[in-house]
């Protein structure tokens, strides 16, 4: 209810009047005149009361007749009226109903009362109510009111002191509130300046109002009190205390700061009367240093005073807070002396409450700032705010070094206040400081065996003194231990807090600022202003040292984890704050100590040891003293939470991790994670700390990079609790989300980070040098993480990171090594993975840059990183192949980067990614990159590790070329479009453009280089390959050289088809002969390709081959070339050398080729063996065309189909082009110069050695014989036009020489026929074959080539004579066929040569001389060749021989062949006999007639009777040839041969034998031989046609011998017989005796059928004379010699009578 309204002022006038009513009551009896007063009192109310509307105004107006009653009551000291009085005037003060003149009367009453010291209490009640609830007191009436407060103040009584100091409080506060107030009021008048004085008078207060005036007044007095001066304006005080009034100019200051700021004679106060005091009141608090004697100075120094000393903290600290602005330099006194006051020479309780003092400073960071900007950035000034920061730090660490000299308080404290040991002395029970139980859970700092508690002393942010509050305390209380440690630590906190906090908000603010400016006007450059930064600068290096130093300090000695806890934050803010304000070194110091902290103590880690001597070195000084940076101990009592092996060269035993050192790891890791933008080149230092604690811990890296605890490799394993067991994946986690955070850095942040993490493995790479200790993987596992996370702007980190890795990569640490691959692997998938804005397919750049480091790790040699190479290579294969693109070529490359060192694995997993690349992405690369993939998979085919990866690389090749045939028309298309960009960059450059065959079109050139690397693959060392090689080869060039353009084809032949037949030549001819050991024990090899050469052999045959096939299938294409005729002569002569080279395979094969590309495939025959034509010449059966269809819209004519193929090897003729004149031409020089080659070939393969032959010369084999004689035939069809004698000569010596060559004993079995079978071998027949067709063309030719008809018939008579007479081969040693037991040849016995069984080849040839003799007996030429006598010259030695012909059935044929051979020739000789051409043949006819009839051989033992009567029918067949066709003719035939005939008829009718017959052989008598003999003898002799007397002679003379000889032997028997008496006679000599006895007999009959004219007498005479001898043998036994002589002596009977007649006449002739 408000004091106006009606109701409270009807109250009050109530009660107005019940007060003056109560007060008459009282002075009724004692004090009349009063009692008269109050009753007058009670009429002038109620008067009032009836007459005014406003009653509170009246009763104001009449106030001093209203207060009169009770000013009167007051007066009379009585205690009772007096209180009633004073409670009534009070109510009429609050109810303002009091005027000035009225409360002057009342304040007179009460310093009556006061000088009378009654009613104390009630007196500052009323002075407090007058005063608060009207503003009616001013100036004298005022301070009177204020001086009987403090009159009061001072009284005997301690409730009315007390109470009197809190009423002069009030009032003080009330005087000022006033002067507020009354501002507020005059707030919006404009004043009159006063005008300026030249000399200010502290007295001079009249620009002041009335309250000001007051306040100035009592503010001025209150100074002039405290410096013990007499007051101007409160008049009559009497006493005063420093405490009381520094109180009170504490609390004025405090609470009316705007008093001070607005009103200039208020801020002179302050400079003026306020400073200088407080100035001169510290003074005893400065020269005092405790410990020192009073006695030797001078003067005694007056004590520091507790109260006083701590007051004029307080005030200074007000004066700081609000007024620093106007005092600046007073302010730097008073900081300079706080500083001061912290030394440690000062008493305790001087330096806890300066402690607190600092702290209130440091709770107000824009106070500090201010400080900062005024002194410390100015010139000569003294650098107040490092001081203070310093001060700090020096106060902290002195307590830890001096710490017992603060216990001796000022004023003689019991010594040893505190005890200060270590927490030893204090377990068990309440210390001396009362401390009692454990102290080691109490929060606390200990350092070097000091021991300080650490307590509770203010909420953070806040300055709650204790000390400074203490203000009723007149002794310095006693400071317990740690409480000025504990001050200043928050006060530490307090202002790293406050300093941080205000310049980030402004950083903030200012970053905001410039955010707007940007979107307002992009294109303007915000200008920061330019002032702030330089003060935050200041301020951090003003700080950092001593904070660091304190910091360092106190979180090395402190216990507790929550005030380790705060260390690391500050330390983290600071270097935070550092890194932002661009501050470098008090940055890396900062996070310097936080590293330390996190690694053991005495950790050696170069990184931070370097940084420290950096620090330590700037050794600062706070007012003359050193404070060094002291290096962390490591006696702290801490809970070990993990043992592990430092990360180091040399292993250097454990060491022990604390749990402050993994929070300090943890803080670390903050630091890093959230302000890793401000790191720069600190990273270095954090991550190289990091790293030695993950190492210590035992973190390995995983997947990805994160690391996961993983177990020590070697060393005492790490040891680690449960507590930090639990914090690992914690740690693991921050770790890996700090990399993470990489991605909000800016770009040069990252920067900083990668080179860090680069260097950092660069150290441990050379840790890892040379020792096979497990490396730290750190950094890798760093670097990898955050290249996964700054894959959006990989560009700009990817060449060093990349580009370090790489080097990691060759490190010859096998777990570094895995781990930089794992790592550089792991980016490049995921680069490509990532998807890029653009995307990869179109920034060709990036995607180039990305697959680069995988190209570069081909350059690595360790095999573990290839493997890891090629593994990402296949991964991206299968994620990205399709999208690869420009890509390819880098991949292929590395694909395709094999060496032979690498070993079968690598090789292999190389070989999958290839087998992917060519059944997957031929399609999705560019064409480019096609002949890469070539290059690619022949470079697989060449390496010598794995055959199968060979093998299937050359059936990769095949697929390929399958790929280029069906998609040549898109290639083609591609490829010309790159070429004509490319022409047209090498004209801009003015080059020429540079590619391998270069003139053929680029499609082709595809085709060249799959052609020549397959070229290259077909000379591989190993012989498979080769032949795969070879065989893909041909193929490819048959299936698909259709596509090539003509110009190309020319490049085929000379540069990849006669190439590759060169290097094989050579590798052939050189090849080794030794023979291979079947290799590894589990193959095999055959003994035909037992050695290097064998196994080149193959590869020359298929080589061969495959070209001769194209020149065949491909004949008409090429000759269209312009060079054919060279190519043809070129491979000839490769076909020659082949030919002649000195293996049968090759050679053999050559002829194979020969006959294909003469276009002649030879009809099979068994007797080859070969089982199959195309086998022998090494084709392969490559005949059904892998590629049916044709590629895509082109319409492609097969020259080579199916069927065309098998048409060609079973032996058709190509269709060949109409030949046209010039075609013919050339074709002949073609024949002819294979003519040539073929002649050559033969010359030299039938060539026999010459000289010894000791060591095994080559013989060519009978099917390469065969072979090349074969040609011959089909090659003579087209030269026979030109074909001469002297080529048929040159023929001659080659078909002798070939016939004539033994084979080996070895290969006998499967070429000759066994010897009864008279079959020819195939060489035998190809040489007849090539006579035959020789003479069938004369035959059929002009006349002018029948003059080779005797060169044949003396080439066949040659091979006659080889029935009884094998040809030598050169001086070898041959074996006759008979003689080779084939069931004694050794498989490896040194071959022996075996001459061939040549009887059935012999008889051959002889059988075609008389068929040929039949055709051309009378040609001319055969006539004047003398043929028939050579034909009777070479038949004479198998007629010679007869029986010891080495087949019987020669010399029967001889025989058989003469007698057709005569019946043909003897009519053509008589025909001639003028002309004399015959004349040499009669005698050697003669001779032949007598070596068979007569034949020195004998008949073998088992010849049975039939055999020889049939042989002797020939005998008697040839006797009839004589009779019938030449002794007829005797006529036209020379004398001497008929004499020699009949000579021999004459032999033979006597069964002449050669007298050397060795007693062995039986002989049989040839009686029907005898007889047909005798017969013709005396046929002729006794004819009487005989022309001459001559021949009549010769058959007369023949026939005395023969009775002459036989009267010879039939006496030598019956001599014989009577000697041996009972024993018979030999055998022959029996047999012979019957031989003559059977002569005799036919003789007789002779003799009777003859013409008795033509018996000579002499004759008969003889006849006669054998009868008596006859008789004699009667006696002999043997029963065979007695019937013999039985038929001879029969005869006889003829001649018992001889006729008369016949004796006359020949009596008469």
């Amino acid at each position: 209810m408000s004091t106006s309204s009606p109701e409270a002022v009807k109250k009050l006038l109530e009660n107005m009047q019940t007060d003056l009513r109560s007060l008459s009551m009282e002075c009724k009896k004692k004090f009349p005149p009063v009692k008269e007063a109050a009753e007058s009192g009670i009429v002038k109310i109620k008067t009032i009361a009836a007459r005014n509307t406003d009653i509170l105004a009246a009763l104001k107006e009449n106030s001093s007749e209203v207060v009169q009653p009770f000013l009167m009551g007051c007066g009379t000291k009585e205690p009772k009226i007096t209180q009633l009085c004073l409670a009534a005037i009070q109510r009429l003060m609050s109810h303002e109903v009091v005027s000035e003149a009225a409360a002057g009367n009342i304040i007179n009453m009460l310093w009556q009362l006061m000088e009378n010291s009654l009613e104390e209490l009630k007196l500052l009640q009323t002075v407090l109510v007058l005063l608060t609830t009207n503003t009616v007191v001013h100036d004298e009436v005022l301070s009177k009111a204020i001086v009987l407060c403090f009159r009061l103040h001072f009284t005997k009584d301690n409730i009315t002191n007390n109470t009197a100091a809190a009423t002069v409080r009030q009032v003080v506060t009330v005087v000022f509130e006033r002067m507020v107030a009354e501002d507020e009021r005059f707030k919006g008048i404009v004043e009159q300046p006063p005008p300026v004085q030249g000399n200010t008078n502290r007295r001079s207060v009249t620009t002041l109002r009335p309250s000001a005036k007051d306040a100035y007044m009592l503010f001025q007095d209150l100074c002039q009190l405290v410096n013990a001066d007499a007051p101007y304006w409160l008049v009559g005080m009497t006493e005063m205390t420093r405490t009381f009034g520094l109180e009170l100019l504490e609390s004025v200051l405090n609470d009316f700061p705007g008093v001070f700021l607005q009103h200039q004679e208020f801020s002179f106060l302050l400079k003026e009367r306020v400073c200088p005091l407080v100035i001169k009141l510290f003074s005893p608090n400065i020269k005092f240093r405790q410990g020192s004697c009073s006695a030797a100075s001078p003067a005694p120094v007056e004590k520091p005073y507790f109260p006083i000393c701590m007051r004029l903290l307080r005030v200074v600290s007000v004066l700081i807070k609000h007024f620093y602005s106007l005092l600046v330099t007073e302010c730097e006194i008073f900081l300079s002396l706080l500083v001061k006051f912290l030394d440690g020479e000062k008493p305790q309780w001087l330096r806890a409450v300066a402690v607190e003092s600092v702290h209130r400073l440091c709770v107000q960071p824009h106070l500090l700032r201010s400080f900062c900007q005024s002194y410390d950035m100015k010139q000569h000034s003294t650098k107040v705010f490092r001081d203070i920061v310093n001060a700090l730090g020096s106060f902290i660490q002195s307590l830890f070094i001096t710490p017992n000299l603060g216990n001796v308080s000022a004023v003689g404290a019991p010594a040893g206040g505190l005890g200060s040991g270590p927490p030893g002395t204090a377990q068990g029970g309440p210390g001396p400081g009362g401390v009692s139980g454990n102290l080691t859970t109490q929060a606390a700092f200990e350092y070097r065996g000091t021991w300080i508690p650490l307590m509770t002393v203010s909420v953070q942010g806040s300055a709650k003194a204790t000390y400074l509050e203490m203000l009723d305390k007149v002794e310095p209380p006693s400071i317990p231990e740690g409480y000025a440690m504990s001050v200043a630590f928050s006060a530490l906190l307090d202002l790293v807090r406050g300093i941080t906090t205000m310049i980030e908000r402004e950083l903030a603010t200012e970053e905001a600022a410039a955010a707007e400016s940007r979107e307002a006007q992009p294109g303007k450059e915000w200008q920061p202003p330019a002032g702030a930064h330089l003060v935050w600068e200041e301020m951090v290096s003003a700080c950092w040292c001593g904070l660091l130093a304190a910091l360092s300090l106190l979180l090395d000695a402190s216990t507790d984890e929550t005030a380790t806890e705060n260390i690391l934050k500050a330390e983290l803010t600071m270097a935070s704050l550092c890194g932002r304000l661009g501050l470098v070194t008090p940055r890396d110091a900062f996070i310097t100590a936080i590293c330390k902290a996190s690694l053991p103590p005495h950790y050696a880690l170069t990184v931070l040891s370097s940084n420290a001597a950096n620090l330590s070195s700037k050794a600062y000084s706070i007012q003359g003293q050193s404070v060094q940076i002291i290096s962390p101990s490591s006696e702290s009592h801490q809970q070990v939470v993990a043992v592990g092996q430092p990360l180091g060269a040399q292993p250097q035993g454990t060491v022990v991790l604390t749990a402050k050192n993994i929070q300090c790891m943890r803080t670390l890791l903050n630091l890093a994670h959230c302000h890793g933008a401000v790191l720069g080149t600190s990273w270095q230092l954090v991550l190289a700390t990091l790293q030695h604690l993950v190492w210590i811990l035992g973190l390995k890296p995983s997947v990805g990079g994160a690391l996961k605890p993983g177990r020590a490799v070697e060393g005492p394993s790490t040891v680690l609790t449960t507590a930090v067991m639990t914090d690992l994946p914690v740690i693991s986690n921050i770790l890996s989300r700090l990399f993470e955070s990489s991605q909000y850095l800016d770009d040069v942040s990252l920067h900083h980070l990668i080179n860090a993490l680069c260097s950092l493995s660069l150290e441990a790479m050379e840790m890892a040098y040379g020792n096979n200790k497990e490396p730290s993987l750190f950094a890798v596992a760093k670097l990898l993480e955050t290249g996964l996370v700054n894959m959006d702007r990989i560009e700009i980190l990817w060449r060093p990171l990349t580009g370090h890795l790489l080097e990691v990569c060759q490190h010859p640490n096998s777990r570094m090594r895995e781990w930089g691959a794992e790592a550089l692997t792991a980016l490049i998938k995921a680069g490509l993975d990532y998807k890029h804005e653009p995307p990869l397919g179109q920034n060709q750049r990036l995607q180039l840059l990305l697959l680069n480091p995988l190209k570069e790790l081909s350059n690595v040699l360790h095999a573990d990183i290839r493997q890891k190479q090629l593994e990402s290579v296949l991964q991206i294969l299968q994620s990205q192949g399709d999208s690869l693109g420009p890509g390819w070529p880098l991949v292929l490359g590395v694909i395709g980067a094999i060496r032979n060192d690498q070993g079968e694995s690598l090789i292999r997993t190389a070989f999958q990614c290839l087998q992917l690349v060519v059944t997957d992405f031929l399609p999705t690369m560019p064409c480019t990159c096609l002949q890469i993939v070539v290059d690619v998979a022949g470079s697989f085919g060449l390496q010598n590790q794995e055959l199968n990866i060979s093998l299937t690389s050359i059936g990769l090749l095949w697929n390929i070329s399958d790929y280029f045939f069906q998609r040549g028309e898109t290639i083609t298309k591609e490829l010309e479009r790159y070429e004509e960009a490319q022409v047209k960059q090498a004209r801009e450059r003015g080059e020429t453009l540079n590619r391998p065959f270069h003139p053929a079109p680029p499609f082709d050139c595809l085709w060249l280089c799959l052609y020549a690397k397959l070229g290259e693959l077909c000379v591989d060392p190993r012989p498979a390959v080769r032949k795969s090689a070879g065989q893909t080869l041909f193929s490819t060039i048959a299936a698909h050289g259709t596509l090539l353009q003509q110009p190309t084809w020319h490049i085929v032949v000379w540069k990849v088809l006669f190439h590759l037949l060169d290097c094989v030549r050579k590798s052939s001819t050189t090849a080794d002969k030794e023979k291979i050991e079947s290799g590894g024990g589990n193959i095999l090899i055959h003994h035909s390709r037992d050695t290097a050469e064998k196994q080149w052999a193959e590869t020359w045959v298929l080589t061969l081959a495959g070209v001769a096939r194209i020149f065949n299938t491909r004949r008409y294409f090429l000759q269209q070339l312009g060079d054919f005729f060279e190519a043809w002569e070129v491979l000839l002569n490769h076909i020659q050398s082949a030919a002649l080279s000195k293996n049968n395979e090759v050679s053999l094969a050559a002829l194979k080729s020969f006959q294909e590309i003469l276009q002649i495939v030879t009809p099979m025959k068994d007797s080859d063996r070969a089982g199959d034509a195309l086998a022998a010449i090494g084709v392969p059966p490559v005949l059904i065309d892998p590629l049916s269809a044709s590629g895509p819209g082109r319409p492609l004519v097969r020259s080579d189909s199916l069927v065309e193929r098998l048409t060609r090897y079973n032996g058709a003729e190509l269709q060949a082009p109409p030949p046209g004149e010039e075609s013919a031409l050339e074709d002949l020089a073609l024949w002819w110069s294979a003519w040539n080659t073929w002649y050559r070939t033969g010359t030299d393969s039938t060539r026999p050695p010459s000289g010894q032959t000791e060591k095994l010369s080559f013989i060519p084999s009978q099917p390469f014989l065969t072979a090349l004689i074969q040609i011959f035939p089909a090659l003579y069809q087209h030269i026979k036009g030109n074909f001469s004698m002297e080529d048929l000569k040159k023929l001659g010596v080659i078909l002798h020489g070939a016939v004539s060559v033994p084979i080996s004993s070895d290969a006998s079995p499967f070429i000759l026929p066994s010897y009864t079978e008279a079959v020819l071998t195939s060489l035998q027949e190809a040489v007849l074959t090539s006579l035959d067709v020789l003479q069938k063309a004369i035959c059929v030719g002009p006349e002018n080539l029948q003059v080779m008809y005797p060169a044949i018939f003396e080439q066949l008579l040659l091979f006659v004579e080889f029935s009884c007479k094998p040809p030598q081969y050169g001086r070898m040693e041959t074996k006759h066929v008979a003689n080779a037991k084939y069931n004694q040849i050794q498989l490896f016995a040194p071959a022996e040569w075996v001459a061939l069984n040549y009887v059935p080849f012999a008889e051959r040839s002889l059988e075609v001389v008389v068929d040929l003799y039949h055709k051309t007996a009378c040609h001319k030429a055969v006539i004047n060749a003398k043929v028939l006598q050579s034909i009777i010259k070479t038949l004479r030695m198998p007629l010679g021989l007869k029986y010891a012909c080495p087949s019987e059935s020669t010399w029967k044929l001889a025989v058989s062949s003469l007698l057709k051979v005569l019946s043909i020739g003897l009519p053509v000789a008589r025909q001639h006999s003028s002309s004399g051409k015959f004349d040499t043949m009669w005698p050697e006819l003669a001779n032949a007639f007598e070596d068979f009839l007569f034949t020195r051989s004998s008949p073998p033992d088992n010849l049975s009777i039939q055999e020889f009567q049939k042989n002797e029918a020939i005998d008697v067949e040839v006797v009839q040839l004589i009779s019938t066709e030449i002794l007829p003719f005797a006529n036209f035939i020379p004398k001497d041969f008929v004499g020699q005939v009949m000579a021999m008829l004459n032999k033979g009718s006597i069964h002449s034998q050669s007298p050397s017959f060795t007693a062995e052989i039986d002989v049989r008598m040839r009686e029907g031989f005898s007889k047909v003999c005798f017969e013709t003898l005396l046929q002729f002799s006794f004819s009487n046609k005989a022309s001459t007397p001559q021949e009549g002679y010769i058959s007369r003379m023949a026939l005395s011998v023969l009775l002459k000889r036989s009267q010879d032997v039939l006496q030598r028997y019956v001599e014989d017989e009577r000697l041996s008496g009972r024993c018979p006679l030999p055998r022959q000599q029996v047999t012979e005796i019957i031989f003559v006895l059977k002569a005799i007999s036919t003789l007789m009959d002779s003799l009777k059928k003859t013409q008795p004219e033509n018996v000579d007498d002499n004759t008969w005479a003889q006849v006669i004379a054998l009868y008596p001898t006859l008789v004699e043998c009667i006696t002999c036994s043997s029963s065979e010699v007695s019937s013999a002589l039985k038929e001879a002596l029969g005869p006889f009977k003829d001649f018992m009578q001889p006729p008369m007649t016949r004796l006359v006449q020949n009596g008469d002739s």
